[in-house]
């Protein structure tokens, strides 16, 4: 019994290092001098996280709604006078999909969320969000670092039949839709990841590794002043 309580504490102890490394290790180690960001930055984006889960927010604008027509194709609310900003997520399909609450959480999606699922993604419509706020960080990118923070959330829906359409009967409400999404999903490589990948091609630095949404928060903050 105590080797195996060794075991455990030292299993413990390198996740524990790891976790540490991935947030202190900055991502890119060597940001170039198109990632520096300086005066000329005037996009303002938003992360807003939760316990397990990170979204990226951007504006709602000509330039946005051009964009992702599909959004409002799919019968999202985009147009609505309220709408402020268009919140993207990407996770694993059936956890995702299927876990609105934690009081609905069921075994099956657990597991694919846990080891390896289809990817989508969860597009929502926001009002106005209180800044600041524990749940919500802001930063300022340049013209160019938002240009490629779109390009990036672009090219991570999937593309079927030559168009871009919402998963029919999938949603949480009447705002939001979920579409099938490039890549495969794993607790290694998840939702926090991906806002991590975003953020890096914003401008920002993130760690190395960024599983979880404290980890993140850190990282960015310790690499972003």
């Amino acid at each position: 019994m105590k080797r195996i309580m060794r075991w455990f504490a030292a299993i413990a102890a390198v996740l524990a290092l790891i976790f540490a490394l991935g947030t202190v290790l900055p991502r890119p180690f060597l940001p170039s001098a198109e990632s520096v960001r300086t005066e000329a930055a005037t996009r303002r984006i938003l992360v807003l996280s939760n316990p397990i889960h990170t979204d990226i927010a951007i504006p709602i604008d000509a330039e946005t709604l051009a964009r992702f027509p599909f959004l409002g194709e799919s019968g999202m609310p985009v147009a609505h006078p309220d709408a402020r900003w268009l919140v993207f997520g990407w996770g694993g399909r059936a956890f995702y999909m299927e876990t609105p609450t934690w009081a609905e959480l069921k075994p099956g999606p657990l597991l694919k969320g846990l080891t390896l699922d289809r990817a989508v993604i969860h597009a929502d419509i926001a009002r106005e969000i209180v800044q600041p706020s524990e749940h919500v960080t802001a930063f300022v990118v340049s013209d160019d670092g938002y240009e490629k923070l779109l390009s990036f959330i672009e090219a991570s829906f999937s593309v079927e039949g030559g168009g871009i359409r919402a998963i029919a009967g999938a949603g949480y409400g009447t705002n939001d839709r979920f579409f099938e999404a490039n890549g495969w999903f794993s607790a290694a490589l998840g939702c926090n990841t991906w806002t991590a990948a975003g953020l890096r091609e914003a401008g920002l630095s993130t760690g190395w590794w960024n599983p979880v949404p404290s980890s993140l928060r850190a990282s960015l903050a310790l690499h972003n002043g």
